[in-house]
């Protein structure tokens, strides 16, 4: 071959792969991991509890639910249709809400101060709600957080 052919050439080929190189996309990125595996559903309507030796508890409860549930079972409980039904006054959507209610007020009630003050022994009280929440409902928990703890 000619050495004007070929040079033209080497170049042209050059300047393709740089442009394939400069032009290409970065890789997209992988969504992070969410840190929450699931919907958290606040109960609207907070928990006034007795606890031991006279003292009372005030807290508020969320729950940690698997992805969909919430919509899921209020489709269910609406027959299919447009609208839920209508929750009490200061109860929300969470079908069996008034049976969760109650796990928490039993679990809660008579309970030493310091259960809900400690942090560990808050944790284990967390991880027995739950499991009474899975044992008797049927609402698909993950788990209970507990918000705004005051204790008197």
């Amino acid at each position: 071959m000619k050495p004007k052919i070929i040079l033209p050439v080497v170049i042209l080929v050059i300047g393709l792969l740089a442009g394939k190189t400069f032009f290409a996309k970065a890789p997209a990125e992988a969504a992070p991991k969410p840190k929450v595996h699931g919907e958290v559903y606040i109960m609207p309507k907070d928990f006034l509890v007795n606890l031991k030796d006279g003292r009372f508890a005030k807290l508020n409860v969320g729950l940690i639910l698997k992805h969909g549930y919430l919509a899921e079972a209020v489709a269910e409980a609406s027959g299919g249709g447009h609208g839920a039904p209508k929750a009490p006054e200061g109860y929300g959507t969470l079908p069996q809400e008034a049976i969760v209610r109650d796990i928490v007020t039993d679990a809660l009630t008579g309970a030493d101060a310091s259960e809900l003050i400690s942090k560990t022994k808050r944790e284990h009280l967390k991880e027995e709600i739950t499991a009474d929440i899975k044992a008797h409902t049927d609402v698909k928990i993950e788990h209970i957080i507990l918000t705004d703890v005051a204790v008197q």
